[in-house]
């Protein structure tokens, strides 16, 4: 076990992680020249393009340093705060971690949250100022800013390019030297910690797990304590490039466990393995089930495609258990499904992954979270609201409850004014504010999980000029002032288009939503009136303007009799039109109301 070094690396999106994690299996001659890539451990094309990590891998590295050999397991990590659930359980597992700093762009947003996570983990934190060969690299100013982060000395931080390939001998050296080895008992019952687990279509769900304390073998009778399950253990192994089978797995390793389980359900991430004859009493702290945050509707354009999209998400669920789904149907959309997701990000990714791995073109209603409403009737119980259209009537309604958040940023001192006017902007409430450097400052506020679904990410990055990290937790549930705002095309309700407001924020919203639905709306051969209204009052109106045909063309000169004869007619044509005419809203119109403040 002295031999084992556990680690993990974390640093802010692009900063140059994943090409770090390449030229370390290089070195370490885990890889051959053909199975050579970039980002070689990023396995989706969505990865690739977009330069994230979005769902976490592990691979065993061996190195020869001072004569003996050292076994080396590297966990990847997600960058991004949707999955930070995933990322604590890939820092629980690690007993050091590599804290990658660009030279060029300094200490950013999810540098300063994920190290704060390896800190509650007592990890041993090795800093690396990454990419010096730019010819825009400001080392010296770089290096001051991490030492003033970590307290740690000048001579402890490593330069390195992980493109040329600088420095990567010392980072190895590092890792061995400063890492402590795992500590456990080989003699103890089993208690192993799932941090992944991945779909594979001939075997079931592999579990990645890192065996803490006892050993666990090939056959063995084994036990998962959250979801209470036993299974036996087909095959067990390390997790190289590719599979490597072991008959067992000892305290302090990292590897790979098959047990034919079918459903990616029954495989909870930080849940704790154990023996099934002789369970461990220790459950490894941390575990908690992944509640989605944000909640759409998904339909499908055609509604002869409902049974596909069904068979699309149940294949997609395997591979992210993360994802939870129940059908329901829509006046304007037909038959689809309300889908919970981690956050925004995971939303795009579904989106994204259903039409490229599944060839579905899908409809994705406005995101809204889950609330709480309480009748007049019965003001005890609690009605679920995931959906707008759920809200009992305003008359038989006592008080709706909506879903708060801690939410703590991190941003340079110079964007302190447009930051907090943002969060208030969102009716957040600051709590408290601290300086942690001259330069940098901590503000926390209390804000409705509603209000950040949208954008707020995206526009605190602008606000801040990409500076300001941005962690949340949920807080509870608190009274709100919310109403149901209703879009109605042609006097006709639009149940997909429906949002709970706050109350001082309806007026406001309802009336952009009219102006940004009448400038996508193509227009048809009659009027078509977009009104907000809540409850039975209308709040805004616009109007698409009819195409018309120019029917006077032909009457030149003559009475005005004729002319207007002509004009009547039309009239009544597109009366008639406007009763039996169906309005077909565009996809475009459905994701242009999450942006409305652009």
């Amino acid at each position: 076990m002295k031999n084992i070094r556990n680690f993990c690396i974390i640093a802010h999106i692009d900063h140059g992680k994943s090409t770090l994690a390449d030229r370390l299996l290089e070195f370490t001659g885990s890889v051959t020249d053909r199975e050579k890539q970039d980002q070689l451990l990023d396995s989706m094309d969505l990865e690739r393009e977009r330069g994230i990590t979005i769902k976490s891998h592990a691979v065993q590295m061996e190195y020869e340093y001072k004569g003996e050999q050292y076994i080396l397991n590297l966990i990847d990590t997600p960058g991004h705060v949707d999955f930070s659930y995933e990322v604590s359980r890939s820092i629980a597992a690690c007993e050091g971690a590599l804290l990658i700093v660009d030279a060029a762009q300094s200490i950013q947003a999810q540098t300063i949250s994920n190290l704060y996570l390896a800190l509650e983990n007592d990890l041993e934190i090795i800093p690396i100022l990454n990419k010096i060969d730019l010819p825009s690299a400001n080392p010296e100013v770089v290096s001051d800013d991490i030492v003033g982060l970590l307290g740690c000395d000048l001579e402890e931080i490593i330069p390195a390019s992980a493109k040329t390939g600088i420095g990567i001998e010392e980072i190895l050296h590092a890792i061995i030297d400063r890492i402590p080895a795992p500590k456990g008992n080989v003699n103890e019952p089993l208690q192993a910690l799932i941090f992944d687990s991945v779909y594979n279509q001939f075997r079931g769900v592999e579990t990645y797990f890192k065996v803490i304390n006892g050993e666990i073998r090939k056959g063995q009778h084994i036990k998962f304590m959250a979801t209470g399950k036993d299974y036996f253990a087909d095959e067990v192994g390390a997790l190289k490039l590719k599979q490597e089978p072991k008959k067992s797995m000892k305290a302090g390793d990292v590897g790979y466990l098959i047990t034919g389980i079918k459903e990616a359900k029954e495989v909870k991430v930080g849940d704790t393995i154990t023996d099934f004859k002789n369970p461990t009493q220790n459950i490894v702290e941390g575990f908690e089930d992944v509640k989605p945050m944000v909640f759409a509707g998904i339909y499908p354009v055609d509604n002869d495609d409902f049974e596909e999209l069904r068979n699309s998400m149940e294949k997609l669920q395997l591979n992210d258990a993360s994802l939870v789904f129940q059908p329901e149907s829509s006046a304007a959309l037909g038959f689809g499904f309300r889908c919970g997701f981690l956050g925004m990000l995971h939303l795009e990714i579904i989106q994204e992954r259903l039409e490229r791995e599944f060839d579905m073109t899908v409809i994705t209603t406005v995101p809204n979270v889950s609330y709480h409403a309480y009748t007049n009737k019965n003001p005890n119980t609690i009605l679920l609201v995931n959906n707008p259209s759920d809200l009992p009537e305003p008359s038989s309604l006592n008080r709706v409850e909506e879903p708060y958040i801690k939410a703590t940023i991190i941003t340079k001192s110079d964007f302190v004014g447009p930051v907090m006017s943002l969060c208030i902007n969102k009716r957040g409430q600051i709590t408290h504010q601290t300086y942690l450097t001259p330069e940098r400052v901590e503000l926390s506020f209390d804000m409705p999980l509603a209000e950040i679904v949208f954008d707020f990410y995206d526009r605190l990055k602008t606000v801040s000029k990409g500076y300001a990290s941005f962690d949340y937790h949920p807080i509870g549930m608190r009274v709100s002032k919310l109403v149901k705002v209703d879009v109605l095309l042609n006097g006709k309700e639009v149940d997909a288009l429906s949002a709970l407001l706050h109350k001082d924020n309806a007026y406001d919203i309802g009336k952009k939503m009219c102006e940004k639905l009448r400038q996508l709306i193509p227009r048809q051969q009659f009027d078509i009136p977009i009104q907000a209204a809540i409850g039975a009052k209308i709040i805004s109106r616009e109007t698409v303007k009819a195409l018309r045909k120019d029917v006077t063309a032909k009457c030149y000169g003559g009475d005005i009799s004729r002319k207007r004869k002509l004009l009547e007619k039309q009239k009544k044509g597109k009366k008639r039109m406007r009763q039996v005419g169906n309005v077909e809203i565009p996809q475009e119109a459905f994701m242009a109301v999450l942006k409305l403040n652009d």
